[in-house]
């Protein structure tokens, strides 16, 4: 499996696209910009089977309905905000953004356990790590070495928990249980922001140390 990583919006949210050998691909977060995120994947010729969603915060969520009517494909999230895609209030786009409020129309599968997921030739894991918000989730690719983690774990840095739905305590505890036993080469791809390893952030990484 190929990963592009391709930031959109003006948060800079990363959009993730995971390849298969076929062409086939998911998109992972695509959270505004569609008609650019559309010419990418036309460009590459490549065809989106699924949206998944890491969590559904309005930076995160903004181009899902265009691209989902666009090529006809279903979206998930976790149950925990199966009601914050259409609801600004609770996506946060009421109190971040001026002029524009995003409402999305809801999930078509709702995710609601940790669970191996199989879509297409795309096989990973699904792991719950909420505390950034509380259907946060982070999908690992177990072969490829690699794990999407949301707003979860960052380059040196890990997600706010000032936010409605945030848990300092909790995210922290996700980090530790389900992201820091991963092993230490596996890439984390991260919300915003660089690429970084599992290994990088168990030795360097200010917000863990001292657990």
């Amino acid at each position: 499996m190929k990963w592009f990583q391709l930031p959109l919006g003006v948060l800079q949210t990363n959009c993730y696209i995971v390849e298969g050998p076929d062409k086939s691909c998911i998109i992972f977060d695509p959270g505004s910009e569609g008609k650019k995120l559309i010419k990418w994947l036309t460009k590459r010729e490549l065809k989106p089977i699924a949206v998944l969603l890491t969590h559904a915060h309005f930076d995160h969520i903004g181009a899902v309905d265009e691209i989902r009517d666009y090529y006809q494909i279903p979206v998930y999230v976790h149950e925990e905000e199966a009601d914050w895609l259409p609801d600004p209030a609770l996506n946060g786009s009421k109190f971040f953004m001026m002029q524009e409020h995003i409402k999305v129309k809801k999930a078509d599968y709702l995710i609601k356990k940790e669970e191996t997921m199989t879509l297409g030739d795309f096989t990973f894991s699904v792991f719950e790590t909420p505390g950034h918000s509380p259907g946060s989730v982070s999908f690992y690719f177990e072969d490829d070495h690699f794990v999407i983690s949301g707003d979860a774990l960052f380059k040196s840095s890990i997600g706010r928990t000032d936010l409605p739905g945030g848990n300092h305590k909790q995210l922290i505890k996700s980090i530790h249980e389900k992201l820091l036993f991963l092993p230490e080469e596996t890439e984390v791809l991260s919300g915003h922001g660089p690429i970084t390893t599992i290994g990088e952030e168990m030795d360097a990484n200010p917000f863990l140390n001292g657990f």
